[in-house]
Protein backbone atom coordinates (compact mmCIF):
# COMPACT_ATOMS: atom_id res chain seq x y z
CA UNK A 1 0.00 0.00 0.00
CA UNK A 2 1.34 3.53 -0.94
CA UNK A 3 1.76 5.73 1.96
CA UNK A 4 3.42 9.45 2.54
CA UNK A 5 3.92 10.20 5.58
CA UNK A 6 6.28 13.08 6.99
CA UNK A 7 10.13 12.28 7.50
CA UNK A 8 11.63 13.46 10.86
CA UNK A 9 15.71 12.46 11.16
CA UNK A 10 16.63 12.07 14.50
CA UNK A 11 20.20 14.20 15.66
CA UNK A 12 23.18 12.09 16.29
CA UNK A 13 22.99 10.36 19.47
CA UNK A 14 25.42 11.49 22.32
CA UNK A 15 25.25 10.52 26.02
CA UNK A 16 22.09 12.50 27.69
CA UNK A 17 21.55 13.73 30.69
CA UNK A 18 18.69 14.34 32.49
CA UNK A 19 18.23 18.17 31.11
CA UNK A 20 19.62 16.86 27.61
CA UNK A 21 16.31 14.77 27.14
CA UNK A 22 14.55 16.98 27.45
CA UNK A 23 15.58 19.90 25.66
CA UNK A 24 16.15 17.54 23.14
CA UNK A 25 12.43 15.81 22.66
CA UNK A 26 10.72 19.23 23.12
CA UNK A 27 12.76 21.89 22.55
CA UNK A 28 12.62 23.29 25.89
CA UNK A 29 15.76 23.60 28.59
CA UNK A 30 14.34 23.18 32.27
CA UNK A 31 16.14 24.44 34.89
CA UNK A 32 15.37 21.64 37.30
CA UNK A 33 13.77 18.43 37.43
CA UNK A 34 9.92 19.45 37.70
CA UNK A 35 10.18 21.24 34.56
CA UNK A 36 11.28 17.77 33.05
CA UNK A 37 8.36 16.11 34.56
CA UNK A 38 6.03 18.79 33.54
CA UNK A 39 7.50 18.06 30.19
CA UNK A 40 7.24 14.53 29.57
CA UNK A 41 3.51 14.43 30.95
CA UNK A 42 2.65 16.61 28.28
CA UNK A 43 3.53 13.67 25.58
CA UNK A 44 1.26 11.49 26.36
CA UNK A 45 -1.81 11.64 24.76
CA UNK A 46 -4.93 12.37 25.23
CA UNK A 47 -7.50 9.45 24.03
CA UNK A 48 -9.91 7.47 25.24
CA UNK A 49 -9.02 3.71 24.06
CA UNK A 50 -12.57 2.90 23.94
CA UNK A 51 -13.28 4.67 21.02
CA UNK A 52 -13.35 3.16 17.68
CA UNK A 53 -10.90 5.44 16.52
CA UNK A 54 -8.75 8.35 18.32
CA UNK A 55 -10.98 10.69 16.14
CA UNK A 56 -14.69 9.44 16.51
CA UNK A 57 -16.55 10.60 19.37
CA UNK A 58 -18.97 8.44 21.18
CA UNK A 59 -22.00 9.98 19.92
CA UNK A 60 -21.20 9.21 16.36
CA UNK A 61 -19.95 5.58 17.45
CA UNK A 62 -23.53 5.15 18.73
CA UNK A 63 -25.25 6.93 15.70
CA UNK A 64 -23.05 4.47 13.54
CA UNK A 65 -24.36 1.38 15.48
CA UNK A 66 -27.74 2.60 15.13
CA UNK A 67 -27.41 2.83 11.46
CA UNK A 68 -26.17 -0.47 11.02
CA UNK A 69 -22.56 1.01 10.08
CA UNK A 70 -20.04 -1.95 10.20
CA UNK A 71 -18.05 -2.57 13.28
CA UNK A 72 -15.74 -4.93 12.46
CA UNK A 73 -12.18 -4.13 11.99
CA UNK A 74 -10.42 -2.70 8.98
CA UNK A 75 -7.12 -3.63 7.45
CA UNK A 76 -3.87 -2.05 8.86
CA UNK A 77 -3.65 1.89 7.84
CA UNK A 78 -1.22 2.50 5.15
CA UNK A 79 -1.81 6.42 6.58
CA UNK A 80 -0.79 7.24 9.60
CA UNK A 81 -3.17 6.59 12.52
CA UNK A 82 -4.05 6.13 16.52
CA UNK A 83 -4.95 2.72 17.72
CA UNK A 84 -8.30 2.43 18.96
CA UNK A 85 -11.20 0.09 20.24
CA UNK A 86 -14.63 -1.12 20.45
CA UNK A 87 -15.95 -2.79 23.52
CA UNK A 88 -19.07 -4.89 21.98
CA UNK A 89 -19.80 -5.90 25.68
CA UNK A 90 -18.80 -6.25 28.75
CA UNK A 91 -16.29 -9.45 28.97
CA UNK A 92 -15.62 -9.70 25.48
CA UNK A 93 -12.75 -8.88 23.70
CA UNK A 94 -12.67 -5.57 22.05
CA UNK A 95 -13.03 -4.85 18.54
CA UNK A 96 -9.31 -2.83 16.88
CA UNK A 97 -8.84 -0.11 14.29
CA UNK A 98 -6.80 -2.99 12.81
CA UNK A 99 -8.11 -7.39 12.80
CA UNK A 100 -5.47 -9.63 14.93
CA UNK A 101 -5.39 -11.33 11.83
CA UNK A 102 -3.65 -8.36 9.72
CA UNK A 103 -1.31 -7.42 12.85
CA UNK A 104 0.11 -10.78 12.57
CA UNK A 105 1.15 -10.41 9.02
CA UNK A 106 4.00 -7.51 11.11
CA UNK A 107 4.60 -9.73 13.93
CA UNK A 108 2.06 -7.44 15.66
CA UNK A 109 -0.47 -7.94 18.27
CA UNK A 110 -3.29 -6.21 20.44
CA UNK A 111 -4.55 -9.47 22.17
CA UNK A 112 -3.27 -12.41 23.72
CA UNK A 113 -4.78 -16.35 23.81
CA UNK A 114 -8.54 -15.25 23.86
CA UNK A 115 -9.07 -18.79 24.62
CA UNK A 116 -8.04 -18.95 27.98
CA UNK A 117 -8.49 -16.99 31.07
CA UNK A 118 -5.03 -15.46 30.76
CA UNK A 119 -3.92 -11.62 31.16
CA UNK A 120 -0.69 -10.00 29.85
CA UNK A 121 -0.17 -6.76 32.22
CA UNK A 122 2.24 -4.21 30.52
CA UNK A 123 3.20 -0.75 31.69
CA UNK A 124 4.00 2.49 29.57
CA UNK A 125 7.09 4.34 32.03
CA UNK A 126 7.99 7.71 30.12
CA UNK A 127 9.21 8.75 33.94
CA UNK A 128 9.83 7.62 37.42
CA UNK A 129 7.04 9.28 39.62
CA UNK A 130 7.62 7.59 42.64
CA UNK A 131 5.18 4.47 42.09
CA UNK A 132 7.07 1.72 39.89
CA UNK A 133 8.57 -0.13 43.56
CA UNK A 134 4.82 -0.12 44.80
CA UNK A 135 3.85 -1.60 41.29
CA UNK A 136 6.63 -4.18 41.23
CA UNK A 137 5.67 -5.06 44.99
CA UNK A 138 2.19 -5.75 43.94
CA UNK A 139 3.81 -7.82 40.96
CA UNK A 140 6.21 -9.72 43.16
CA UNK A 141 3.19 -10.44 45.98
CA UNK A 142 1.40 -12.21 43.16
CA UNK A 143 4.03 -14.04 40.89
CA UNK A 144 2.86 -11.92 38.30
CA UNK A 145 5.01 -11.22 34.94
CA UNK A 146 5.01 -7.72 33.30
CA UNK A 147 6.49 -6.02 30.83
CA UNK A 148 7.48 -2.56 31.18
CA UNK A 149 8.00 0.09 27.81
CA UNK A 150 10.46 2.27 28.72
CA UNK A 151 12.24 5.12 26.97
CA UNK A 152 15.27 6.70 27.61
CA UNK A 153 14.64 8.84 30.12
CA UNK A 154 13.43 6.05 32.76
CA UNK A 155 16.79 4.33 32.18
CA UNK A 156 18.58 7.46 32.80
CA UNK A 157 16.52 8.67 36.20
CA UNK A 158 15.46 5.65 37.26
CA UNK A 159 18.50 3.07 36.65
CA UNK A 160 18.40 1.23 39.81
CA UNK A 161 14.47 0.40 39.28
CA UNK A 162 15.37 -0.46 35.47
CA UNK A 163 17.47 -3.15 37.17
CA UNK A 164 14.96 -4.29 39.18
CA UNK A 165 12.65 -5.07 37.10
CA UNK A 166 14.78 -7.23 34.69
CA UNK A 167 16.10 -8.92 37.72
CA UNK A 168 12.94 -9.71 38.73
CA UNK A 169 12.22 -11.13 35.11
CA UNK A 170 9.94 -9.00 33.63
CA UNK A 171 10.41 -8.34 30.08
CA UNK A 172 11.72 -4.90 29.45
CA UNK A 173 10.27 -3.54 26.33
CA UNK A 174 11.27 -0.72 23.95
CA UNK A 175 9.12 2.67 24.14
CA UNK A 176 11.43 4.50 21.88
CA UNK A 177 14.28 7.21 23.23
CA UNK A 178 12.57 10.11 23.21
CA UNK A 179 9.42 9.09 22.99
CA UNK A 180 8.20 11.16 19.74
CA UNK A 181 5.70 10.10 17.21
CA UNK A 182 6.91 7.48 14.98
CA UNK A 183 4.50 7.86 12.67
CA UNK A 184 5.83 10.84 11.35
CA UNK A 185 9.02 8.83 10.77
CA UNK A 186 9.47 7.06 7.23
CA UNK A 187 13.27 6.37 6.60
CA UNK A 188 14.40 3.22 8.34
CA UNK A 189 17.63 4.31 9.81
CA UNK A 190 15.67 6.72 11.38
CA UNK A 191 13.07 4.77 12.69
CA UNK A 192 15.93 2.44 13.77
CA UNK A 193 17.82 4.91 15.22
CA UNK A 194 15.55 5.70 17.91
CA UNK A 195 14.90 1.84 18.97
CA UNK A 196 18.56 1.16 18.48
CA UNK A 197 19.82 4.08 21.11
CA UNK A 198 17.21 3.22 23.64
CA UNK A 199 18.51 -0.45 23.29
CA UNK A 200 21.88 0.68 24.06
CA UNK A 201 21.04 2.35 26.66
CA UNK A 202 19.45 -0.30 28.38
CA UNK A 203 22.46 -2.75 27.43
CA UNK A 204 24.99 -0.16 28.92
CA UNK A 205 22.55 -0.14 32.59
CA UNK A 206 21.73 -4.04 33.00
CA UNK A 207 24.35 -5.59 31.21
CA UNK A 208 21.28 -7.85 29.07
CA UNK A 209 20.15 -7.04 26.10
CA UNK A 210 16.64 -5.40 25.34
CA UNK A 211 13.56 -7.52 24.25
CA UNK A 212 12.38 -7.54 21.03
CA UNK A 213 8.70 -5.98 22.18
CA UNK A 214 8.24 -2.41 20.92
CA UNK A 215 4.69 -0.32 21.56
CA UNK A 216 4.86 2.82 19.56
CA UNK A 217 4.63 6.27 21.38
CA UNK A 218 0.58 7.19 22.03
CA UNK A 219 -0.47 4.34 20.05
CA UNK A 220 0.46 6.17 16.72
CA UNK A 221 1.44 4.11 14.02
CA UNK A 222 1.31 3.34 10.52
CA UNK A 223 1.61 -0.08 8.40
CA UNK A 224 4.99 1.20 7.18
CA UNK A 225 5.77 1.60 11.20
CA UNK A 226 4.63 -2.26 11.76
CA UNK A 227 7.25 -3.23 8.51
CA UNK A 228 9.58 -1.38 10.38
CA UNK A 229 9.83 -2.51 13.31
CA UNK A 230 9.35 -6.07 11.75
CA UNK A 231 12.55 -5.56 9.71
CA UNK A 232 14.30 -4.84 13.15
CA UNK A 233 12.97 -8.30 14.32
CA UNK A 234 10.61 -6.52 16.83
CA UNK A 235 7.05 -7.45 17.91
CA UNK A 236 4.92 -4.90 18.08
CA UNK A 237 2.65 -4.87 20.76
CA UNK A 238 -0.90 -2.63 21.42
CA UNK A 239 -3.36 -3.52 23.69
CA UNK A 240 -6.61 -4.71 24.34
CA UNK A 241 -7.56 -2.59 27.49
CA UNK A 242 -6.52 0.71 29.26
CA UNK A 243 -8.27 3.53 31.07
CA UNK A 244 -7.34 7.00 31.47
CA UNK A 245 -4.86 7.00 33.91
CA UNK A 246 -2.01 9.32 32.63
CA UNK A 247 -3.39 12.31 33.84
CA UNK A 248 -0.85 13.01 37.10
CA UNK A 249 -2.68 16.22 37.99
CA UNK A 250 -6.10 14.44 37.67
CA UNK A 251 -5.86 10.44 39.13
CA UNK A 252 -9.69 8.80 38.60
CA UNK A 253 -10.41 7.30 42.53
CA UNK A 254 -9.99 3.62 42.76
CA UNK A 255 -13.62 3.12 42.32
CA UNK A 256 -13.50 4.60 39.26
CA UNK A 257 -10.28 2.44 38.36
CA UNK A 258 -12.34 -0.41 38.89
CA UNK A 259 -15.43 0.90 36.76
CA UNK A 260 -13.33 0.40 33.96
CA UNK A 261 -11.06 -2.66 34.63
CA UNK A 262 -13.09 -5.32 36.06
CA UNK A 263 -16.06 -5.18 33.48
CA UNK A 264 -13.94 -5.37 30.52
CA UNK A 265 -11.49 -7.32 31.54
CA UNK A 266 -11.50 -10.48 28.49
CA UNK A 267 -9.79 -13.57 28.03
CA UNK A 268 -6.28 -13.11 26.10
CA UNK A 269 -6.35 -9.21 27.51
CA UNK A 270 -3.48 -7.38 27.12
CA UNK A 271 -3.49 -4.23 29.98
CA UNK A 272 -1.97 -1.42 28.80
CA UNK A 273 -1.26 0.77 33.08
CA UNK A 274 1.13 3.74 33.64
CA UNK A 275 3.82 3.37 36.10
CA UNK A 276 3.46 7.15 36.67
CA UNK A 277 -0.43 6.73 38.05
CA UNK A 278 -0.62 7.03 41.97
CA UNK A 279 -4.11 5.17 41.56
CA UNK A 280 -2.35 2.46 39.78
CA UNK A 281 0.69 2.06 42.64
CA UNK A 282 -2.51 1.92 45.13
CA UNK A 283 -4.91 -0.59 43.82
CA UNK A 284 -2.72 -3.00 41.94
CA UNK A 285 -2.28 -5.60 44.60
CA UNK A 286 -6.34 -5.27 45.29
CA UNK A 287 -6.96 -5.00 41.21
CA UNK A 288 -4.73 -8.49 40.71
CA UNK A 289 -6.64 -10.24 43.52
CA UNK A 290 -10.10 -9.51 41.99
CA UNK A 291 -8.81 -10.74 38.41
CA UNK A 292 -7.90 -13.97 40.42
CA UNK A 293 -10.83 -14.25 41.86
CA UNK A 294 -12.67 -14.03 38.70
CA UNK A 295 -10.34 -16.80 37.57
CA UNK A 296 -7.88 -15.31 35.18
CA UNK A 297 -3.91 -15.97 35.98
CA UNK A 298 -0.92 -13.81 34.42
CA UNK A 299 1.28 -14.56 31.37
CA UNK A 300 4.44 -12.94 30.09
CA UNK A 301 4.21 -11.36 26.55
CA UNK A 302 7.16 -14.25 25.96
CA UNK A 303 3.92 -16.40 26.06
CA UNK A 304 2.22 -14.81 22.93
CA UNK A 305 0.95 -17.07 20.75
CA UNK A 306 2.51 -17.34 17.49
CA UNK A 307 1.03 -16.39 14.65
CA UNK A 308 -0.89 -19.14 12.52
Amino acid sequence: MAMTVRSSPLPERTPLSCKTWAASAWGDRPSNSDKILRSHRSSFPVVTPSLTSSTQSPASRDRGKASGADSSPAAVPASAGNWGLSFPAEGEAPVGNASQADLANYDAYYLGDTGQKVIYLTFDCGYENGYTEKILDALKKHHAPAAFFVVGHMIESAPDIVRRMAAEGHVVGNHTFHHPDMSAISQQDAFQQELDSLAELYQQTTGKPLSRFYRPPQGKYSEENLKQAQALGYKTVFWSLAYVDWNTDSQPTAEQAYAKLLPRIHDGAVVLLHSTSRTNAEILDELLTKWEEMGYTFRSLEDLPEAA
